[in-house]
């Protein structure tokens, strides 16, 4: 039987596809224009074509000469600093062998930048994290600029990683394409064991051996982290978009079921090619329904707000116009089904065994909270994706419907008894801007802080007024001039420990930023993307220490009390920036700094 889909998400898709119905229209007819004159290759000069064939082996020289046979580009992020990524360092030899048995080829296209925020989180590098995106969606035009594929691997993880690279693809996307994931570390301590060596840390009762040795007991083995962050929100997108295989998004790395699944997704975009017998351009799947898919998976499962500016990036560059009023509308109807660190005790590996994503989907499904009536790499609607893989004892690979029970209900719930009635993030609007808020994980209690500000330049100096013991009561933490025209809008994930403390202390705190972040916000309330940011003279330029804010992330709103003529007239605060605009490597991002655009809009300046 079919199930109605629920209103508000037919009626924001509409108004979705109403307000996009030119930008799309003209993103479609320049990939069907792209597609329109056929394989590519087959137009190379001969001088060209020598080239794009000189290092091959003997039998893929002579199928890419003759050009009647689809030829897979990879398009790796592989690196073995990245734990998440060094899986990726055998993909290649594999894909090519399965090419090469399904009578295609495969080669290397190019390899795209993959940094780690978890290892620059507080350090110069993260001023570069955001613009990586960007970035690494370039180095993807880049790498398939040579007219030499019919289809696409994309090898991928980690927080801008996946979004730079479909950015990259929509741009080419009229080619088909497939995200081939690598899977998380197995499980280490636990997410609240590593919080509190943190925090301990933070309060100078943990030395720095132990607080290493937890964190590397946390963070121990190939693959990816096991908290929910923006790398899990990346997989578990990818999967409710249609651009994974079914189940694939959450299984460990170098196992036979991986390979089997790293194989499948070889043979599916061969097929989807123009070449094969299910031809599928990329930039079909990527439309209005499968976009708001997304954002609702996001709410779901209480997802990464990195993706208030990713999703937004990746819609413009299929020509849809998605805004935060949508992430809104959807956040007031989307329950919330996962709990998942840091909005719980799980990780990503016990999501999986519960039932993962094939469970969040079909439940999605059954109360007409996604659209299933979807095109995916799969082959079919997304009632394709309520399966599981399985590998059977003669290394078949086959997919079977999901149980109608969750494994774990402390983890993972149906839509009948979700964990909340809605999902957690939400937009907050007043006379300070716009700006965003994860409350999944806020005690009710604290969803509704008014404090005086403490105003702050830097994150380092949150933690010296903490150290001299200036913070032991109620305020609000401004923490400015953080946004992507100042600084690339890092992450200000040092400051968690630090907050956290205080609020365990008894005191009513909030963080307010132009800054991120990211998905492992947790217990204290942060409105973050705050627009326009300081540096573009946006009203958190104009607070001062003193002035007391409102923060009301049950109305949604944001504001600080202040007589509106007198802060109206206030001269804006400046910052001497000139020392985050130089060294290591800043100053090469400064047209990205000058061009970067709202953090409402996507950030970033594609």
């Amino acid at each position: 039987m079919s199930i109605a889909l629920h209103p508000v998400i037919a009626e924001v898709t509409e108004r979705l596809r109403q307000r996009s119905r030119d930008t799309r229209a003209a993103y479609l007819a320049r990939i069907d224009a792209a597609g329109a004159a056929g394989t590519h290759r087959e137009r190379l000069s001969c001088g060209n074509l020598a080239h794009g064939f000189a290092a091959c082996a003997p039998h893929d020289k002579a199928m890419l000469r003759e050009g009647h046979t689809p030829n897979l580009g990879i398009v790796t992020s592989y690196n073995d600093m990245l734990s998440a990524h060094q899986p990726y360092e055998r993909y290649p030899s594999l894909i090519r062998e399965v090419a090469r048995q399904a009578g295609v080829t495969a080669q290397v296209a190019g390899g795209v930048p993959a940094m780690c925020d978890g290892v620059t989180q507080g350090r110069a590098g993260m001023e570069l994290s955001l613009f990586s995106r960007d970035l690494i969606a370039m180095a993807t035009a880049v790498s398939l600029s040579h007219d030499m594929f019919d289809g696409v691997l994309y090898l991928g993880i980690c927080d801008k990683i996946v979004p730079g690279l479909l950015i990259g693809a929509l741009s080419f996307g009229h080619l088909p394409g497939i995200f081939v994931p690598g899977g998380p570390m197995p499980s280490g301590i636990t997410n609240e064991q590593k919080s509190k060596v943190r925090q301990a840390y933070a309060e100078g009762k943990a030395t720095r051996a132990e607080l290493l040795e937890a964190e590397a007991a946390a963070y121990h083995a190939p693959g990816t982290c096991t908290f929910y962050g923006t790398a899990n929100s990346n997989q578990m997108l990818m999967e409710i978009m249609g651009l994974h295989l079914p189940g694939a998004s959450f299984v460990a790395p170098d196992t036979p079921l991986r390979d089997a699944l790293t194989a499948e997704a070889v043979r599916r975009v061969a097929a989807l090619s123009e070449h094969g017998d299910a031809h599928l351009p990329l930039g079909y799947i990527i439309d209005e329904r499968a976009i708001v898919n997304g954002v609702v998976g996001l709410h779901a499962t209480g997802g990464s707000t990195n993706h208030l500016l990713h999703l937004v990036a990746i819609a413009r560059a299929a020509g849809i116009q998605l805004r935060w009023d949508d992430f809104d509308a959807l956040s007031s109807v989307v329950p919330l089904l996962a709990r998942v660190y840091p909005n719980g005790y799980a990780d990503v590996n016990q999501f999986h065994e519960a039932g993962g994503m094939g469970f969040l989907i079909d439940q999605l499904l059954g109360a007409g909270l996604l659209h299933g009536d979807v095109r995916t790499v799969f082959g079919t609607g997304l009632d394709g994706y309520a399966q599981t893989p399985v590998l059977g004892e003669d290394g078949t690979l086959r997919w079977e419907p999901v149980a109608k029970e969750s494994g774990n209900r402390g983890v993972l719930r149906g839509a009948a008894e979700p964990f909340r009635a809605d999902g957690g993030l939400r937009m907050l609007s007043g006379n300070l801007g716009r700006a965003v808020i994860k409350v999944s994980s806020v005690p009710e209690d604290r969803q509704v802080i008014e404090a005086p500000a403490v105003v702050f330049h830097d994150q380092d100096d949150v933690r010296k007024a903490f150290e001299r013991g200036e913070l032991n009561r109620d305020f609000v933490a401004v923490v400015r001039f953080q946004g992507p025209r100042a600084m690339g809008m890092p992450e200000l994930h040092k400051l968690t420990p630090t907050l956290g403390v205080l609020q365990d202390r008894g005191y009513r705190i909030a963080l307010l930023t132009d800054g991120r972040m990211s998905g492992a916000s947790g217990r204290v309330p942060a409105a973050i993307h705050v627009t326009p940011e300081a540096e573009a003279q946006g009203p958190i330029a104009k607070i001062r220490d003193g002035d007391v804010i409102r923060l009301d992330a049950t109305n949604g709103t944001l504001e600080v009390l202040v007589d509106a003529a007198e802060f109206a007239a206030r001269a804006p605060a400046t910052a001497d920036l000139s020392a985050h605009h130089s060294g290591m490597g800043r100053e090469l991002f400064g047209l990205f700094r000058q061009a970067a655009v709202e953090a409402d809009l996507g950030a970033g300046v594609l």
